[in-house]
């Protein structure tokens, strides 16, 4: 299919590259900053510096984008693209969006006589390598059986994807995964903490970290990453402790008000990493931060969004 990727970050980047390289998608790369388009142009993807460079090469054939940005410039961004794209277009918001503004702008995009999906996508920067697991919403199904085949390419070789219900249920679902994701990566920063700091000084804790993924109860990859950090780098030196957070656990505990849901561990999460910003770190802190980057590549001191 031909598809067009909007957004080169960690991500972006990623997904057009999977797609460029596979051979068996046309992938038009746009991006704000023209290097990362070089960049993309190398795996095989189209230059489009412009929008109008993105129509261009689609002819006409039908338009989908697929848009990976903050959730803060989105609405603006697909307004854009609205402006300027024949009806029956599809977009794709990609990114970390409130499952909320999605259902609104899924309004104002069905207006204009297009589409929207919504695309929670995971896997940080092994997607690539892994495969995404990505997590879809949106009222068309002949909309999403046009994104399947783009799909089905992302997912090689370990992924999944789901089209879990209408407009925002992606986005949802990815959503509480990512404040599922805060809770745990907190009660590991937590034990570690008091292994570090606990009576029994210098003990290993990469070799504990190891210890546990040999089919202990805590075995999983956010453990793998925690013993990989430990290993490198025992005192996680020069790591400060500053862990950011991107809004999802935050949506996720607006909705669960909203709904009279009590959600204790994710909001103790939450407020560990608020409290982080304001100076209040620790060694449990900085293994947070140590796992983002593993995950991320997220600065270790705080710089850029949470995933």
């Amino acid at each position: 299919m031909k598809i067009a990727i909007q957004g080169l970050g960690r991500m972006g980047m990623q997904i057009a590259r999977k797609l460029a390289e596979s051979g068996e998608h046309t992938v038009i790369a746009h991006n704000r900053h023209h290097e990362p388009i070089d960049e993309a142009a190398t795996y095989g993807a189209i230059k489009a510096y412009e929008k109008a460079d993105v129509l261009r090469e689609f002819g006409s054939d039908q338009v989908v984008i697929w848009i990976m940005l903050p959730d803060a410039i989105v609405d603006d961004q697909v307004a854009e693209w609205l402006a300027i794209v024949p009806k029956g277009s599809i977009i794709i918001d990609g990114g970390n969006s409130d499952f909320r503004s999605t259902k609104k702008l899924n309004e104002v995009v069905k207006a204009a006589g297009c589409e929207l999906l919504d695309a929670g996508v995971s896997g940080g920067v092994w997607g690539y390598q892994n495969g995404f697991p990505i997590m879809c919403g949106g009222d068309n199904a002949d909309a999403f059986a046009v994104l399947e085949p783009a799909l089905k390419t992302l997912v090689k070789p370990g992924g999944m994807y789901h089209h879990f219900g209408p407009s925002g249920a992606g986005h949802f679902v990815k959503m509480v995964h990512n404040a599922i994701e805060y809770g745990m990566m907190e009660s590991l920063g937590e034990g570690f903490r008091m292994l570090h700091d606990g009576p029994y000084k210098g003990l290993n804790l990469g070799v504990a970290a190891d210890l546990w993924q040999h089919h202990s109860v805590i075995t999983s990859w956010l453990t793998e990453l925690s013993r990989d950090a430990l290993t490198e780098n025992p005192e996680l030196d020069g790591i400060s402790g500053y862990v950011a957070e991107s809004g999802e656990a935050r949506w996720t505990l607006e909705a669960a008000q909203d709904l009279n849901i009590e959600l204790p561990s994710i909001r103790a999460a939450f407020d560990v990493r608020v409290a982080s910003q304001q100076g209040e770190t620790n060694f449990a802190t900085k293994v947070v931060a140590a796992q983002r980057n593993k995950f991320g590549g997220h600065n270790l001191n705080g710089e850029g969004a949470a995933k």
